[in-house]
């Protein structure tokens, strides 16, 4: 500790010695007209400015070293520049080319600020455009538009990832890059997410250990956040969406504002849904959610660096569609009065940029609480449990030459779970549980054309219980120690022949440490007993990922294939005992695993019809256990494929289009042995987006039909299916935007 206390004064008196860069030029597209209003962004500083009506901008306080700029406009493409400032004034003037077909963002989450395409590891961005406007009460629901990507269900307010076959315990939810902790140790568990702030989703399909340690064995969904106001502006916006199907209500209203060095803004959010309507009209019983959001922050960006300060609160009440429920529920309704969660969550996290003469250090924290309490019959909750986690992370970068980029760093996690106010129910111990890893990067560029990535790692973890129950009672739950170590790794290379190919190889070895839960679980969890095995060691797999992608102006497509082999992959199922009020007992157990499958999409844009689009994409994945026998959760191969049409202004309406997207779920013909195999279905959806001005107002409006057809079909995912209860039926969504602003520059 005094030996950390020292480095960090030191560095920060060597702060003093640094001078500040500035970065000046135009944005204008390939015919040299201005292109007034363009986004100039500096990812890791997180900052950036517009264009005036020159196409002109400027960027001020700049630290000298590596930096990457990006350039983005409504239309075009964007351009990612990684320079190396060494001189007090920069200069760079960007020609953008109109955007036929989008091609690529920039990205953060795979251990670089990046491009997509030079990155080794395979990540998809969903950006907010993409998901705010489809229409549906479940925010989770708009991460599956990614080919691969699926959710596990149990109504439209719980829902969890499943990326290439695996969810849960096995995919790494992170908050603007910090992990999120927040007892999501079974599939009848939320994320814990609000959609209300976020700007972009990265998600990383296969293992992430090298990146971020244990729970990222299958892959890692990063909820990026909407970008600060530009320098010298008040942006603000508010939002309204209604929902047919639940009687649904989302509202979000936020505001924020930058100085040149100062910045901040704050957001509020609620959502309310009634219970859902199936297929065949009759609602779910206590489907009904209700959420509340606060989320807000602050920074400071100068010469030396960026520091950031981010406050998330979200407050959840999500009702459970569980047997002793449905009995007691005969109407419709959204007030959540027995059998539901209530969930509150508070994150505060800091992140900082520090610029030390050639060497780039980032250093992060963060402190999470999370409450989870079980109400049921009685007034008193069944469940209450408290969660604190305290993350840190620290990265060096190190001086290096163009096309290089070598990385230290350590990462670590304190956390304690604690049991309150004596409740009838203690599912889990009273747990400590520390974990700290340290790691390796190199990056490597060869002739422009072949780039090289790859690193190692190495992480202990240790979780250490107390005694829980009477001793020799059924459901006495003895202390455990258990102290884990693992290393992972991964190598990458991404070649590009030509500027329109992009051939990817990625292998990765990654790790994931038993959950308390797996350990250490002895209670009534959902419609079952769980009792879990203090004997369970660590997963290990070893993935292979290849895939090929093609970027033309008028024609682009995506090929990808994996296989993921786990050894002592950690999996529940039931046995043959009961409890004396016969309740099923579960057992978690571990065998080798293989997973294994592919995806495919492909975007046309016909020249002669320059307001159409034609897209599909086809996931494919199968799981098997070492005994032939399938793994539960997997889902059945889907196809999509959608027709839309748009256009920069028709009559009053500003860039107005129409999407027609069809949905083809194949038989899941091939379940796991305690599950039921589940038939085929297909769901065609309708939306549209314009824009148009009222009283000199800008609004944004979008209108969306899901499951037109009213289709009554059940995914192989919905955990309300042993129950006989369909998916949601048709919904129509009305979503209003109303954005406003002020340049502070001229009041």
């Amino acid at each position: 500790m005094k030996t950390s206390t020292f480095l960090f004064v030191l560095l920060l008196v060597n702060l003093l010695t640094f001078s500040q860069s500035k970065i000046i030029g135009r944005v204008c597209d390939q015919q040299n007209n201005p292109l007034t209003g363009a986004t100039v962004f500096l990812p890791e500083l997180n900052k950036g400015t517009i264009t005036d009506c020159e196409g002109e901008y400027s960027l001020k306080n700049i630290p000298k070293g590596r930096i990457t700029v990006q350039f983005s406009f409504l239309g075009y493409l964007t351009e990612v520049r990684p320079i190396l400032l060494t001189d007090t004034l920069a200069r760079i003037d960007i020609r953008l080319s109109e955007a036929v077909i989008q091609s690529q963002e920039v990205v953060v989450t795979g251990g670089y600020v990046s491009s997509q395409h030079e990155n080794a590891v395979k990540i998809e961005v969903l950006r907010s455009k993409d998901f705010s406007w489809l229409g549906t009460p479940n925010f989770t629901e708009t991460l599956t538009q990614i080919p691969g990507v699926d959710m596990i269900s149990k109504g439209q307010g719980v829902a969890k990832p499943v990326i290439r076959g695996l969810s849960m315990n096995d995919i790494l939810i992170m908050n603007h890059g910090v992990r999120v902790e927040n007892y999501q140790y079974g599939e009848n568990h939320p994320i814990g997410i609000d959609g209300n702030d976020i700007e972009r989703v990265e998600i990383i399909k296969g293992p992430a250990s090298l990146l971020y340690g244990s729970d990222a064995i299958g892959g890692v969904i990063n909820f990026i956040k909407e970008k600060p106001a530009p320098t010298h502006q008040l942006v603000g916006d508010y939002g309204i969406q209604l929902h047919s199907n639940t009687l649904g209500l989302n509202q979000s209203v936020g505001l924020k504002g930058r100085q040149d060095k100062l910045y901040g803004g704050i957001r509020l959010g609620h959502k309310t849904h009634s219970d859902y309507n199936q297929g065949n009209g009759n609602f779910v019983p206590n489907t009904r959610f209700n959420e509340r959001s606060l989320n807000a922050h602050t920074g400071y960006s100068t010469s030396n660096g960026s520091f950031r300060l981010y406050y998330d609160y979200f407050e959840q009440d999500l009702g459970m569609s569980v047997p002793a429920a449905i009995s007691l529920i005969s109407e419709a309704s959204r007030t959540n009065e027995i059998w539901y969660q209530d969930l509150a969550y508070h994150l505060f996290s800091s992140q900082n940029s520090l610029y030390i003469r050639k060497f780039k250090w980032e250093l992060n924290a963060s402190y999470q609480s999370a409450l989870r309490k079980l109400q049921t019959l009685e007034v008193a909750p069944f469940v209450e449990m408290n969660l604190n986690t305290f993350s840190y992370e620290s990265k060096v970068y190190f001086p290096s030459a163009k096309g290089q980029e070598y990385i230290l760093g350590v990462q670590g996690m304190l956390q304690t779970n604690r049991n309150k106010n004596d409740r009838d129910s203690q599912f889990l111990p009273d747990a400590n549980r520390n974990n700290l890893g340290f790691l390796g990067l190199i990056k490597y560029s060869l002739f422009g054309q072949l780039k090289l990535q790859g690193g190692f790692r190495y992480d202990l973890f240790h979780t250490d219980t107390y005694a829980l129950g009477v001793p020799e009672s059924f459901n006495y739950q003895a202390p455990v120690n258990r102290l884990f170590g693992s290393f992972s790794g991964s190598f990458g290379a991404t070649y590009s022949p030509q500027d329109e190919w992009m051939l990817r190889l990625n292998l990765a070895k990654g790790f994931r440490v038993p959950t308390l839960s797996e350990l250490t679980s002895h209670g009534l969890h959902g419609n079952r007993y769980e009792i879990g095995n203090d004997q369970l060691v660590p997963q290990n797999s070893l993935e292979t990922d290849v895939s090929m992608h093609y970027h033309g102006h008028y024609l682009s497509f995506d090929l990808a294939a994996f296989h993921n082999r786990i050894d002592q992959y950690i999996f529940i199922s039931p046995s043959n005992d009961t409890t004396l009020t016969g309740m099923p007992i579960f057992h978690f157990s571990q065998t080798n695993a293989l997973l294994y499958g592919g995806e495919a999409g492909v975007h046309f844009h016909p020249e002669q019809i320059p307001w159409l689009h034609v897209e599909s994409t086809f996931s494919s994945v199968i799981g098997k256990q070492e005994n032939g026998h399938f793994l539960p959760f997997i889902p059945a191969n889907k196809l999509r494929y959608e027709i839309r049409a748009e256009h920069k202004r028709i009559a009053f309406w500003d860039k107005p289009n129409i999407k027609i997207s069809v949905l083809t779920a194949f038989a899941q013909n091939h379940p796991s042995p305690f599950e039921t195999a589940t038939p085929s279905y297909t769901l065609i959806n309708l939306s549209s987006y314009f824009e148009m001005v009222v009283a000199k107002q800008r609004i944004q409006v979008g209108i969306a039909v899901n499951n037109i057809l009213d289709v009554q079909y059940m995914d192989h995912l919905s955990t309300l299916k042993p129950l006989n209860f369909f998916n949601q039926g048709r919904n129509v969504s009305l979503s209003i935007k109303i954005p406003f602003g002020i340049n502070l520059e001229t009041h």
